[in-house]
């Protein structure tokens, strides 16, 4: 049976409780036996120094005088202390009345030391302590008894007493310790039922956060932390998938749009023509789309994988730089290169880098207006290579500036879907980057043009092996 953790907690602290109890009712019951028996032997012993006095004083003046001494020392004894003293061959000296009651042996005595025995005398218990005396050359057996009746009834009180309350004092702890775990668990029940209210429909909900610095406190917080990920997460993919849909929904129309009017009549080879290659167009934007949402999945998913190895950036630059003069020219922008001689030897993924230098450029040149200018730089940072993509196009705002690099972002103004692309550019080269270990950061004034930075750590020429990182396929 499961039972509440309320319940599981009273039970384990009522345990724990029991068992301090028990452990405190032996201790104490050996404690006030020890000391009771401690008390009495100290007090036998006294009496047996006295007897001694009294012996070796009376011995020589005479049985009848010692038998006067002992009778007048007994009746002085308090407590209802007893005496028994006995010479040779066991012959009686002086014996107190109760000592012929015995209802057990006693040890025999010993001259060293005092020998401790419990016995009833006379329906009373005793502690009898006895020991051999020599005096004027005579050995006595001397046998000297202390009631313990009134401590013995003081620890029969005393375990009265500790097995009435302390049955009660275990109830009242129990039902103390129920409520205070009910004080400590209702931050917990709280939180169970503020998490049952919150759903996809209203990730917005948070926990409350006890004023107390303690654990349940770190443990709404925790969660909070944990609902506002999820949250934005939430968001992120239905913005992902909202953006995607829009920008996939564009190409798809025009495909289809350009086949209903072309099939609607006949017409010429050439219209025909002109017909297809705007929908191969539209397939190619499309498929391009496609591959790139795919690769942010896959690398959201930790399932794409990039090959880095030592290599050489110089020629990625330069392969780069051409294909972006092409570009360049037909627009036409002035292009620039300052790429110094190599080696720069980077631990990269080829393709990845490449498409990453073809991302920046492309988009410098998309946004440069004719008569503009675009550079390309490598700068060497004595353990890391810098590249830096100039441009004087339109520039990006101070507010848009910090979204650039996420997924489907335009600028209001200065990137809008009519300069073509898919919004996903620069998403997937930030990722590159990161992937390579490095940083990718931008400056732009609008209206003047922009500066993205690539810096990545350089590796020794003589890597032994190549190294793979996990993280897409290309």
């Amino acid at each position: 049976m499961k039972l509440p953790l309320r319940t599981k907690l009273t039970a384990s602290y009522t345990a724990i409780l029991v068992l301090a109890f028990a452990s405190f009712t032996w201790i104490a019951d050996y404690g006030f036996q020890h000391s009771i028996d401690a008390t009495v032997n100290d007090a036998s012993r006294a009496d047996l120094a006295s007897i001694r006095g009294v012996l070796l004083r009376t011995v020589p003046k005479g049985p009848a005088e010692v038998s006067d001494e002992l009778s007048e020392v007994a009746g002085l004894w308090n407590g209802g202390a007893l005496l028994e003293v006995t010479g040779a061959q066991g012959s009686v000296v002086f014996q107190s009345a109760a000592f012929q009651h015995l209802d057990r042996p006693i040890p025999e005595a010993l001259e060293s030391e005092a020998r401790f025995a419990t016995a009833n005398l006379d329906l009373m218990q005793y502690r009898i302590a006895s020991q051999i005396i020599s005096a004027g050359g005579q050995q006595f057996c001397v046998r000297a008894a202390v009631p313990t009746e009134p401590f013995d009834q003081a620890l029969d009180r005393f375990r009265i007493i500790l097995k009435e309350t302390l049955p009660l004092l275990v109830v009242l702890a129990a039902l103390i310790g129920y409520w205070l775990s009910g004080r400590a668990l209702s931050p917990v029940n709280a939180i169970i039922q503020t998490a049952r209210r919150i759903g996809i429909s209203n990730l917005s909900g948070r926990l409350a956060v006890p004023r107390a610095n303690d654990e349940l406190r770190r443990l709404s917080e925790t969660l909070n932390d944990m609902l506002g990920r999820i949250e934005l997460s939430l968001k992120r993919v239905t913005q992902f998938t909202a953006d995607a849909s829009h920008d996939l929904r564009t190409p798809v129309a025009l495909i289809r749009a350009s086949a209903e009017l072309a099939l609607r009549r006949s017409r010429s080879a050439e219209e025909y023509r002109e017909t297809l290659t705007r929908i191969l167009s539209a397939s190619e934007e499309t498929t391009r789309l496609i591959e790139d949402l795919l690769l942010l999945a896959r690398a959201d998913a930790g399932a794409a994988v990039l090959h880095l190895r030592p290599t050489d950036i110089v020629p990625h630059l330069e392969t780069a730089a051409e294909e972006t003069a092409l570009l360049a020219a037909a627009k036409p922008v002035n292009f620039s290169r300052v790429v110094p001689a190599g080696p720069f030897t980077v631990a990269l993924d080829s393709r990845a880098i490449e498409r990453l230098l073809l991302i920046l450029l492309e988009n410098a040149v998309k946004y440069t207006p004719a008569g503009g200018h675009v550079s390309l730089e490598l700068i060497n940072e004595g353990d890391r290579a810098r590249i830096e993509v100039r441009d004087t196009g339109i520039g990006i705002s101070e507010s848009d500036r910090p979204h650039i690099f996420e997924r489907f972002y335009r600028a209001d103004v200065a990137r809008t879907r009519d300069s073509g692309g898919s919004g996903l550019g620069l998403a997937i080269a930030r990722w590159i980057v990161e992937q390579h270990g490095g940083v990718i950061e931008a400056q732009s004034t609008l209206g003047r043009g922009s500066v993205f930075r690539v810096t990545l750590p350089l590796t020794e020429q003589r890597q032994p092996s190549p190294e793979l990182i996990g993280v897409a396929s290309w």
